[in-house]
């Protein structure tokens, strides 16, 4: 192993250029050469690739996004484009790949291994939909960024006595809903994963009112109801209660990332190029019970995401 790359690819997530810096710093360290593909696997394609210093990564720690940027691409997804992603490979004389991003990176980094390059995958996503580690870099940040909304929404939401819907990502996975939820002390939360009745929304509400409450919110992942505005309006229609919605959107990937991103992210960038210096190939790395640790990517692929449903039900008790 004397030279790597790294790439970020997907959706952006705070916390990326963290785990960018941990693995072209890890690798000067060990006298290796890095050098970072731009756009994603779409930039592999395209050769576009720089060399990588010390100096490259410096002061991004603390910022969002991500500095090799990031893009989709439908053409390496093909043989064809797998051909000549392998093809600027071997003319950049890259020995190994670290890929940071999310179940789509995953499965662009599983096509690389099966073609004998040997590729690291870093979980790189808000969402914290993949089931093989217990948290993905950005999703702290993320969920940390709702919780901010929330006291914001909820400070105007009491002065009109409103409810307040507040829609957050998470189209297939409810962890952002449910865990902002849970520490904004929302009086409902929908997820993909639960079914909701409308009526027992309702009821929280009219109850809530009639102790004096002043204001209510509903935490929404996007995608569970057809049409937000709409469903706003029945839970104004059914309760009686004065509903505004609030969709949060792209707001919750940007911003600077929390400390625990910032630390799992170098922790995770470090460890990929660990692995690759011991020789190994295909592995996704993930933190379970605080302990980084590493998988086949191809298994990491084959976990089922769920629903931590303690948490669900304790923020159902607590929102009484």
């Amino acid at each position: 192993m004397k030279k790597i790359g790294v790439l970020t690819s997907g959706g952006d997530a705070p916390g990326m250029n963290a785990a960018i810096r941990a693995v072209v710093r890890k690798a000067i360290y060990h006298n290796l050469q890095v050098v970072g593909i731009k756009r994603g696997y779409e930039g592999l394609i395209q050769g576009n690739i720089e060399d990588m210093n010390l100096s490259s990564v410096a002061d991004i720690i603390h910022k969002g996004g991500t500095m090799l940027r990031t893009a989709r691409s439908d053409e390496f997804m093909t043989d064809a484009g797998l051909e000549k992603a392998i093809n600027v490979i071997s003319v950049f004389k890259i020995d190994g790949i670290v890929v940071i991003g999310g179940d789509g990176s995953f499965k662009g980094a599983q096509r690389l291994n099966e073609a004998g390059i040997p590729v690291i995958g870093i979980p790189g996503t808000i969402d914290n939909d993949m089931a093989y580690t217990d948290y993905s870099i950005g999703f702290n940040t993320a969920i940390n960024t709702v919780l901010y909304a929330i006291s914001n929404i909820r400070d105007t939401s009491t002065s009109h006595g409103r409810a307040n819907i507040i829609e957050v990502m998470g189209r297939d996975c409810g962890d952002i809903a449910l865990y902002a939820g849970l520490a904004g002390g929302a009086e409902s939360i929908i997820v993909p994963e639960v079914d909701f009745s409308i009526d027992e929304i309702c009821r929280r509400l009219i109850q809530g009112r009639n102790r004096g409450k002043l204001h209510s919110i509903i935490i929404l992942a996007e995608g569970v109801v057809e049409n937000s505005y709409e469903f706003a309006k029945e839970i104004e229609k059914k309760s009686g209660a004065e509903t505004r919605l609030t969709i949060l959107g792209h707001i919750q990937r940007g911003g600077s990332p929390t400390a625990f991103d910032r630390i799992l992210a170098s922790s995770m960038g470090a460890r990929a190029v660990e692995l690759l210096m011991e020789g190994k190939k295909g592995k996704a790395i993930g933190i379970r019970g605080n302990q980084i640790y590493d998988v086949d990517i191809k298994e990491a692929l084959s976990c089922q995401k769920k629903i931590n449903q303690d948490m669900y039900e304790l923020a159902k008790i607590l929102s009484i």
